[in-house]
Parts: structure tokens; sequence; C-alpha cells
């Protein structure tokens, strides 16, 4: 297990397909230093509450328990997976964030290697909450199974291409998702 090599792999593909941004410039706004201050505490909050950009960035593992934190593309986590598995790494977790304020849902993967010194991956991508679709990662790592039913089940993302998004802890009838944050009991 290579951690440079995983760490470029998974910069380039977070990197593919995205659009330059052009710098834009910010019309200066004259003010009091107290306004000023007010103001940057509010566009740093409004910066927070935005939706993270794709790519990289490099954790702290013993404040946050990981080395690499990667944003992609949906279309990009079968890649992701494969590159992980090639550098033999497991996948640990499968889960799903709502972000209902965004209109968004998120799918976190958690990759890990414990045969040395540990080295642990998370991989996050994001889908419309309207059209929750995601590629399986079940057919490279066989544990993904459970955890992608699991997650279908209970916030409702739709792992395509999984061999049996069935329920298995809801009714089979049932036709909520519990763990949406406008789910109503």
């Amino acid at each position: 297990m290579d951690r440079a090599k995983i760490k470029r792999e998974l910069e380039m593909l977070a990197a593919e397909g995205l659009p330059a941004e052009q710098p834009q410039e910010e019309t200066p706004v004259e003010a009091s230093a107290d306004e000023g201050a007010d103001k940057a505490k509010g566009k740093a909050k409004n910066a927070d509450d935005a939706p993270r950009k794709n790519g990289l960035i490099e954790t702290d593992y013993t404040k946050r328990g990981t080395h690499l934190d990667v944003q992609i593309n949906p279309d990009q986590v079968v890649r992701a997976a494969e590159i992980l598995d090639a550098n033999e790494m497991s996948l640990d977790m499968v889960t799903g964030v709502d972000w209902i304020k965004e209109g968004q849902f998120e799918i976190i993967y958690d990759y890990s290697y414990l045969g040395g010194k540990v080295f642990r991956v998370v991989v996050r991508a994001r889908v419309d909450r309207n059209n929750p679709d995601i590629p399986t990662v079940s057919h490279i790592y066989g544990g993904a199974n459970w955890h992608e039913r699991e997650t279908w089940e209970l916030v409702g993302i739709n792992f395509v291409g999984h061999p049996q998004l069935e329920h298995f802890l809801l009714p089979e009838d049932a036709d909520f998702f519990p763990l949406r944050k406008d789910f109503k009991a």
C-alpha cells in the first residue's frame, strides 16, 4: 500500500471533469471596524454552510480518525473503490446523510488499511434529493451489499446496479425512509 500513490490518484479523480473556476473579485465595501468584523463573521458562517466542493483534504488522524477525506462526483465512486481496492484497503462502512436544506444526500464511504500502519480514507459524494441515484460498489466490495441495502432502506438512496435492494430491517411494504430529516412518525 502506497499512501502517496493513493493520495495522487484520488486527487486526480476529484479534479476530473471539474470546470475551471474563474477567481471572482469582491467589491470593496467601506464599513466601520465593528461592521467589518461582523460582516467577516457572517461571510465565514455562510461559507461553512455551503456544500463542500470536490477535492481532497489531508486530515489529522488523531482529531478526525482519517488521513484523507475526498469529495467526488457520484459517477466516480466506483473508480475510487477500484483505486482503494487495488491498494489493499477494505471498506468499513457506507452511510447516507440528509442535507435537506441543500436538497441533497451525501453518501459516505469509510475505507481502511490495517496491514501495518493504519491508514484511513473517507470518500464522499452528493446526489440530488429528488434523484438519489449512485452506482453500487458491491461488485468490488461484497460487504457493501448490506451497507448499501441499509442506506437505501433507511435514507432512500438508490444504489444503481445493486443485486438485491430489498428490505431487511423494515416491513416489506414500507414506503417511508425513517432517517430522512422530513420523516414524521
